[in-house]
């Protein structure tokens, strides 16, 4: 059951003011720089906070780092470094915050830790094995988060992570107590997913997989039918699509093929995404635009390519063909990272060792909602020739990381860095060349599961290795 701030209000709030009310009608119009000035990683989790259960763990008597270490200092010199982070932990609960010095307390806290995303344990001193093995046996993900002299536990960590209950413990070992914010981000991804609704536009059955999605990681995923959507188009007043058409003509580069009526169209249908995810409370929206929907909404009406990309520029979800595994790999970018997803058609090219990311929907803040908005020119759809999309010019030397969740318990992946941003009359409209860490040819011979991939700024394998481990979910680096 999710409680807490519906999404619109979450949004007003963390937009602080930015978002603009027009015509009196109350529909948010929010565009590029509404989701500016949030303070959260993303909003995509609708206002709820990630649950978080911080235990110092502690025996009085213990040598290391020193005898008679003073315990409450520690926790307050702890104390000033997460406030530094605040910002970036604004919307993390510590819903158990306790010094533990014996196993017999934990024991009093278990009910506490069931409630919690994950459990971040901050180990202060030697001889603190019997505590650790009391919280892992909660059976939570658990974080332990170590710096130098606190203790010889360490040596033990590795064989505790092989075997029931560590197999979800992660460990942190550091003196960077900047960390202790990587420590929480695989709470916040298991977080986002669990809070997710997907809105899935479209006449097609994807039942089971929806099912094991709730299953696994509790994200919910709604079909939405042809005439409520046709409805909801039909909902935005034509003087707040034009408004938002006028701003996407006015920021763009240059308008090339599409005419301003289709832009228009375009936007109108934009603004009746976020009026039905809000109805809904919901964060991400996909349409089955090459299938079911292809007549009756794109055709009839129009594409949801520019809706998408003003959907991940917010922090919200766009994701194209009603592509549910990519989706949920956009939620879990986001819940990482902070960052949306580019879905890509790829292909190879062995003269640099890269591989060329191609789709025509792009977005522009690739960085997530705070970030600095690329440029961008209005295309039509190439295959297509028709539609409007925004074809986004991405960094050339940014890092990337690129995976996509198949089924519920694997996650193919790789990483590389952007080396070129073609923009030739070939491919999707907004494409990426990245040279692959490793071997592209050994990443073709091994990819399977689908063409579609996701792909986020960073390098952020660290953080997918330490959700997967808690989720129970095989990496596989394809191009090793």
């Amino acid at each position: 059951m999710r409680t807490g701030m519906k999404r619109r209000e979450f949004l007003q709030l963390t937009a602080a003011g930015s978002a603009l009310y027009l015509g009196g009608s109350g529909a948010l119009a929010f565009g590029a720089d509404a989701a500016k000035g949030s303070p959260l990683v993303s909003p995509g989790c609708r206002g709820t906070k990630v649950k978080v259960a911080r235990i110092y763990m502690a025996n009085p008597a213990g040598l290391w780092p020193k005898p008679n270490l003073n315990l409450q200092e520690e926790i307050r010199l702890y104390g000033s470094e997460f406030a530094k982070l605040k910002p970036e932990l604004s919307d993390v609960e510590f819903v158990v915050d306790e010094l533990v010095t014996s196993a017999d307390q934990v024991q009093s806290l278990k009910q506490r830790l069931a409630d919690a995303d994950g459990v971040l344990v901050v180990h202060l001193t030697l001889g603190i094995m019997p505590i650790l093995n009391e919280v892992l046996s909660a059976g939570r993900p658990t974080m332990v988060f170590a710096v130098p002299y606190s203790g010889h536990e360490w040596a033990a960590f590795g064989s505790v992570r092989k075997q029931e209950p560590g197999a979800k413990m992660e460990c942190i070992l550091t003196s960077d107590y900047k960390q202790l914010a990587a420590a929480i981000r695989p709470f916040r991804a298991i977080h986002h997913l669990r809070e997710a609704k997907i809105l899935n536009v479209t006449s097609g059955s994807f039942a089971e997989y929806a099912d094991s999605m709730r299953d696994k990681f509790g994200t919910e995923i709604k079909q939405i039918d042809a005439k409520r959507m046709v409805d909801a188009y039909h909902s935005v007043k034509d003087s707040e699509a034009q408004a938002e058409s006028d701003r996407w003509i006015a920021e763009a580069v240059e308008v090339v093929e599409p005419s301003k009526e289709t832009i228009f169209k375009s936007c109108k249908l934009a603004l009746a995404f976020e009026r039905l995810l809000d109805e809904e409370d919901a964060t991400v929206m996909t349409v089955d635009c090459y299938g079911t929907m292809h007549g009756p909404l794109c055709q009839s009406y129009a594409y949801p390519c520019i809706g998408f990309t003003r959907l991940n520029d917010m922090g919200l979800g766009g994701i194209c063909e009603s592509d549910l595994p990519c989706a949920m790999t956009h939620i879990l970018f986001q819940g990482l990272a902070g960052k949306p997803g580019f879905i890509s058609d790829p292909t190879v090219d062995e003269a640099n060792n890269s591989i060329i990311l191609a789709h025509c929907l792009g977005t522009t803040r690739m960085d997530g909602p705070e970030g600095p908005a690329a440029p961008y020119k209005l295309r039509c759809i190439m295959e297509r020739q028709e539609g409007a999309v925004a074809q986004v010019k991405m960094r050339v030397g940014q890092k990337v990381t690129q995976a996509v969740l198949v089924g519920a318990d694997r996650l193919p992946y790789f990483t590389g860095a952007v080396i070129d941003a073609p923009d030739v009359d070939r491919g999707c409209r907004t494409k990426i060349a990245v040279e692959v860490n490793g071997d592209v040819k050994r990443l073709w011979e091994n990819w399977s599961s689908g063409l579609h991939r996701v792909t986020c700024y960073g390098d952020i394998t660290q953080d997918l290795a330490r959700f997967c481990r808690f989720k129970e979910i095989s990496m596989v680096n394809e191009a090793v």
